[in-house]
This record gives C-alpha cells, structure tokens and sequence, in this order.
C-alpha cells in the first residue's frame, strides 16, 4: 500500500470516531453487528480504512449495512440521504467520457470508485439500501449497468419517489448536478 492510500495515526482514529458515532446513531442498519468486531476488523486492514475515509471525504456517511457469513466481511454502503455531494455532476464510465467531445464531466462513477477501491452499487444492493430508509428522495444514484445495456451506448440509475424505488435509463456521457453513485465496500 502505498502512502498516499494510507492514513495516519491520528487519521484512523478520528475516522473510527465518526464511523462508531454513526454505527451507534443507526442500529437498525446493522442489527446483530457488535461495532467492537467491525473495528477490529478495520485496524486490520489500514487499506479499507483509507477507502472508507475517501468515501466520508465525498460525503458518502459509509455505514455498515450486513454480514457476509460466507467471507467474513463486513458490508458497508454510503448511507448519506442524498447522493454523495463529492461524487454528483459525473457521467458513468470512462468511455463515455471520453465520446464527450464538449462540456466534459469531472470524471466517471466508474473511474471515481476505482480510485477510491468500493464498488457502485447494483440494482438488488441498491433497493436492499432502501430497506434500511429513504434515500435519494431528491437525487438519483448511477448503479452498477448490465453489459448488454452498456454495450449500446446505455447506463442505468436509479431514486426513490411516490415511495417507489426506480431504474431508468440515460446515455452513458449524461450527467446532471443531483446525479452521483453510491458504493460499497467489504471488509
């Protein structure tokens, strides 16, 4: 790991500090989780730790959401009510940015959650993700695109309105300034 990708002592710590607080403020996203074991986990892999913060800096609110019995990880999703604030205005994969020849996006959902080591959320993570609350009740999130669906030019999002969670669709380079993604990570 290199040390851009890492944090500090005193980094880890005040991570901890916020991902505890919110563990603590939102049980019924975890129940049966003991925080004291998802910590341990994390001190043991400094390199998620430096995702979760990248996730936290773009105003994700990562939040523990399940138990992988099968691979021992715990799951988080970025639980912020809103589509990520750091992650909005971005068309979906590096492809499509690249075919915008005018007004270019920042970046890419795709490219973004590579540099930060999550994943998008797909279609069944993110209506699990909607069990838990309401969420992007006044923005829409990219979820992870089918290949059959990407291959002609297409990407898929999705929102939570009229109580409802939907997936549309939207040319791959569009992008819009209440439009992110959301990810996830296992630990």
């Amino acid at each position: 790991m290199s040390n851009k990708n890492k944090l500090s002592p005193e980094q880890q710590e005040s991570l901890l500090s916020v991902l505890e607080a919110r563990f603590e403020n939102n049980k019924n996203r975890h129940n049966n989780i003991e925080w004291e074991k998802v910590q341990s986990k994390l001190k043991a892999n400094p390199e998620k730790l430096w995702s979760l913060d990248e996730m936290e800096r773009t105003e994700g609110e990562p939040d523990v959401v399940g138990y992988d019995d099968k691979t021992n990880e715990y799951i988080f999703y970025d639980c912020a009510p809103e589509s990520p604030k750091g992650r909005r205005s971005i068309c979906y994969d590096h492809e499509a940015l690249e075919k915008r020849k005018e007004n270019k996006p920042k970046d890419s959902a795709v490219n973004m959650a590579s540099a930060i080591g999550i994943q998008i959320l797909n279609e069944e993570e993110y209506r699990e993700l909607q069990k838990l609350g309401k969420f992007d009740t006044k923005t829409s999130s990219w979820i992870l695109t089918p290949a059959s669906i990407r291959k002609l030019g297409g990407a898929i999002f999705s929102d939570f309105r009229y109580d409802t969670v939907f997936v549309y669709h939207n040319g791959a380079d569009s992008y819009y300034a209440a439009r992110g993604f959301r990810g996830s990570l296992r630990v």
